[in-house]
């Protein structure tokens, strides 16, 4: 069954052109997102630092001017004209400023936006502890900074001890320029992504064009010469892979050529080898069934010692007749000359023409129903009923029973022709079927594989059997060119073959028709 996923939309999913295109797209989208990503997170770093860092010691500088003008023992007002002072250098960024000496006294320079209360636990923890004083720390308190969002909004805040029993201050630097510049890096990085995610598309496009039309040249050229061109080469231009591909390819076609003409040479030599031979064997063969029969007739009266051989030489013309008859017929079968002259005949009348023909009918049980029309070549299908209710009654034995049925092509599980859904109700795409049964022990399983080959018999020891080993070959070639079929099969009792025939043959292939017209 072919799954849905093998054709339509989802085949083209899955062609070269398209899968070039998103490797090409996926390469240069995971490279500009990587490049963006890192030119994002040092472009962040570096303006955040800047940003602080300037911040950072506006904000020393400013508190060491101030603060020394900071009275002993300061009151609350002082506390807030030197966060006031503090902030007013031009940096905007506020001040809060504690002291322990006034637990009840917070002085900020915008009280209605900062408080002691926006300061991080941890940052305040970590101002208020002095650290060791060694060599490299002659200092026990330092500045400390912390990124915090307050209500949504980024700040820097740094903190720091003025001395150790002095006050504590704090700034609050708001990010938000910063934070604007770096949304505006944000999308100019993914602009030029995905910028650079067309451009690769575009890239691939051309590249892919570039690469596969050579590979659909190709595609042609193999398609044309699996279809019997066998003339059909490439144009080779260039030294690169595809070239060499195409010299290949040449190269192959016409091996492939020389091949193909030697072997149809040899072939049709045999095949006019073999109808040469059968038909100079005719003229002869005419005149010795002549006089065979006129031997047969005058064999009675013939001395008893003679009776004999002229039976044998007899029996044996005829045979040797026959095989050039079907020599002849294969040699048609395979030079392509076979015709069907078709006409329309009622099955079971030309089953029982067959078994009246060659006085059968008391070995022979019939089940045709009467209607079944189908246009046939009678000649031929008359040879095919022959062969296979000959071969039950020789090799099976009787009673033969032959069973003919209709059935459509729906009932058989089989997609209708697309010329039967344009034929009429003659047509309408149904077969019949015939089946041949006998009462012999049935086809060894050895056997059934071969019962169609020519001059296959199943007794290797019997060279000199009656048959030429080519009736079922020949039955199932009439079988072919109705557009029907032959199977052999072992039934209950003894072995059926089985003839299938559409109701209608097939039209003759185009060129078969074109060579028709023009003679």
């Amino acid at each position: 069954m072919t799954s849905r996923f093998s054709s339509g939309p989802w085949r083209r999913l899955r062609s070269l052109r398209v899968r070039l295109i998103a490797v090409f797209a996926a390469v240069a989208l995971t490279t500009a997102v990587s490049a963006s990503g890192i030119a994002y997170w040092l472009n962040r770093d570096a303006v955040l630092k800047r940003a602080q860092d300037t911040a950072l010691n506006d904000f020393r500088v400013s508190l060491s001017r101030n603060v020394s003008e900071l009275p002993l023992n300061a009151t609350c007002d002082d506390l807030i004209k030197l966060a006031t002072s503090v902030a007013s250098s031009g940096l905007n960024y506020e001040v809060v400023i504690s002291d322990p000496a006034r637990p009840d006294c917070v002085a900020s320079s915008n009280p209605m936006g900062f408080t002691l209360a926006n300061v991080p636990a941890k940052l305040q923890d970590t101002v208020a502890k002095p650290r060791e004083v060694t060599e490299s720390n002659p200092y026990p308190y330092h500045l400390y900074w912390q990124r915090q969002n307050l209500e949504g909004r980024p700040f820097v805040i740094g903190g720091t001890k003025v001395v150790p029993t002095g006050p504590t201050a704090y700034m609050f630097k708001s990010l938000e320029n910063e934070r604007a510049d770096l949304n505006t890096l944000g999308w100019s990085l993914a602009i030029a992504t995905l910028l650079a995610l067309i451009g690769s598309a575009l890239l691939a496009q051309a590249a892919s064009a570039t690469v596969l039309r050579p590979v659909k040249r190709l595609g042609d050229a193999a398609r044309r010469l699996g279809q019997g061109h066998l003339d059909t080469r490439l144009e080779v231009d260039g030294s690169d892979e595809l070239a060499d591909l195409a010299r290949t390819f040449n190269r192959t076609a016409e091996s492939l050529h020389e091949q193909v003409e030697e072997l149809s040479a040899r072939e049709a030599q045999s095949r006019r080898f073999v109808a040469d031979m059968s038909h100079e064997l005719r003229t002869p063969l005419t005149a010795m069934t002549a006089v065979t029969d006129i031997l047969e007739d005058e064999a009675e009266s013939l001395d008893p010692m003679i009776e004999p051989a002229v039976r044998l030489v007899v029996s044996e013309t005829r045979r040797l007749s026959d095989l050039v008859e079907n020599l002849m017929e294969v040699t048609r079968f395979d030079a392509g000359t076979a015709k069907l002259v078709a006409d329309e005949v009622d099955i079971a009348d030309l089953i029982m023409s067959c078994i009246d023909g060659r006085a059968w009918y008391d070995a022979v049980e019939v089940d045709a129903p009467r209607g079944i029309l189908a246009v046939v070549d009678p000649r031929r299908l008359d040879v095919v009923f022959a062969n296979l209710i000959g071969n039950a009654l020789k090799h099976g034995g009787s009673p033969v029973r032959v069973k003919v049925r209709e059935e459509s092509r729906e009932e058989r599980g089989e997609e209708p022709r697309e010329e039967s859904r344009e034929e009429s109700r003659v047509e309408g795409g149904g077969v019949v079927v015939v089946e041949v049964s006998d009462s012999g022990p049935g086809i060894p399983e050895d056997v059934l594989p071969h019962v169609f080959d020519r001059f296959y018999k199943a007794d290797k020891g019997r060279a000199r059997s009656e048959g030429s080993g080519l009736g079922l070959s020949i039955a199932m070639a009439n079988a072919q060119i109705h557009g029907g079929t032959i199977t052999a099969a072992n039934g209950e009792v003894g072995a059926v073959f089985t003839l299938t025939l559409p109701l209608t043959p097939p039209p003759p292939p185009a060129d078969a028709a074109t060579e028709e017209n023009a003679q």
